[in-house]
């Protein structure tokens, strides 16, 4: 049995890290709403990993960390930028900064 090993750069991970503003929450609870509204919307229609990351004990910022993974890093890159622009034209939420890399 012959095994083939693939070359270590086949697999790109694309890593994005967002942070938001909820105006409109005024309670944790309303902020979790909001997260967990915006975070189903995201796993549905595209195929990432999405945690609050970060700012767990403000009603109003969040920090989002989402990750995705594939053989192609123009495909990742812009899955992630059509990402970006979902949560540039979310009404609950304001995007206030985005860092996006690759490993």
């Amino acid at each position: 049995m012959n095994l083939q090993f693939y070359k270590s750069d086949d697999t790109v991970v694309g890593i994005l890290n967002i942070r938001l503003v909820i105006r409109s929450a005024n309670t944790l609870k309303d902020k979790r709403r909001i997260i967990k509204s915006l975070k189903d919307r995201v796993k549905n229609n595209f195929n990432v990993s999405i945690s609050e990351t970060g700012t767990l004990d403000h009603c109003q910022y969040s920090s989002l960390g989402i990750a995705m993974v594939g053989n192609d890093k123009r495909y990742v890159n812009g899955a992630l930028s059509n990402l970006i622009n979902v949560f540039r034209t979310a009404a609950s939420v304001e995007l206030v900064d985005y860092r996006l890399e690759f490993v």
